[in-house]
C-alpha cells in the first residue's frame, strides 16, 4: 500500500512552503523535520545553552510558519529559516543579557541533548593518550577563547560557514550583507583563530 505521505517527504523546499502556505500540515511537518537540526545546531553555537537554543528554534519556526507569506523564493527556504532563527537567538540573548558561549568542544555534539522530536546525537569517539586528551584540551579552551573575543557578527557568520555550512551567498542572504563582507568577516575570524592555534604550538 503506498505511504499516503511518499509525494510530501520526496517535494523540493519550495514546493512543501506552497502547500504549507495552503495549511497542509504534513508539508509543515516535513519543513520542521528537514530543518531542525541544522538550525538547533546554529542556535546552541549562538546561545551556548541547550535550553534556550530550543527556545530560540521553537520561536524561530513559529515566526517562519506565521510569515511564509513572505518568503518571496529568492534565497532557498532554509536560508531564508537560518535568518529567523539567528535573529531569535540573538533577540534571545539579549532578553537575557547573556553573552552567547560557543564552545568547539560540542561542534560535533550537543552534550545536552537537543530535545527535539526525532533528534538523536552520537556520543563523540574519547582516545585513550592522556597526553593528546591534555592537549586537545588546551587547542579547544584556546580555540573557545578566541571565538568569545569575535564580535557577535563575526561569530555568527563563522556559525553559519562552520556549522550550517552555508556558501559565502547564502550567508550573504541570511545576514543580508554583499559576499564580500561575509568573506572579510570569516578571513577576520579565521585569522584570531589561526592567532590562537599557534599560541598553543609555541607553548604546549
Amino acid at each position: 500500500m503506498p505511504d499516503p505521505h511518499s509525494g510530501v517527504v520526496e517535494a523540493p523546499d519550495e514546493a512543501l512552503v506552497e502547500l504549507a502556505r495552503a495549511g497542509d500540515a504534513d508539508a509543515r511537518e516535513e519543513l520542521f523535520r528537514r530543518g531542525r537540526e541544522i538550525a538547533y545546531r546554529v542556535a546552541f553555537r549562538l546561545l551556548g545553552n541547550a535550553e534556550d537554543a530550543m527556545d530560540a528554534v521553537q520561536d524561530g519556526f513559529i515566526k517562519a510558519f506565521r510569515n511564509l507569506d513572505a518568503f518571496d523564493g529568492r534565497s532557498a527556504f532554509r536560508t531564508w529559516l537560518l535568518r529567523i532563527v539567528t535573529n531569535a537567538a540573538h533577540d534571545l540573548g539579549r532578553r537575557k543579557r547573556r553573552r552567547p558561549a560557543l564552545r568547539l568542544a560540542d561542534l560535533d555534539t550537543d552534550p545536552g541533548g537537543s530535545g527535539l522530536p526525532g533528534t538523536s546525537v552520537a556520543e563523540p569517539s574519547i582516545e585513550d593518550d592522556p597526553s593528546r586528551g591534555l592537549h586537545r584540551d588546551d587547542l579547544r579552551r584556546a580555540l573557545d577563547e578566541a571565538l568569545a573575543r569575535l564580535s557577535p557578527t563575526i561569530r555568527e557568520t563563522f556559525v553559519l560557514f562552520a556549522e550550517a555550512e552555508l556558501s559565502y551567498k547564502e550567508i550573504a542572504e541570511t545576514q543580508d550583507v554583499p559576499i564580500g563582507t561575509v568573506m572579510s568577516r570569516l578571513y577576520y575570524a579565521r585569522q584570531k583563530l589561526q592567532a590562537a592555534l599557534e599560541e598553543i604550538e609555541d607553548h604546549p
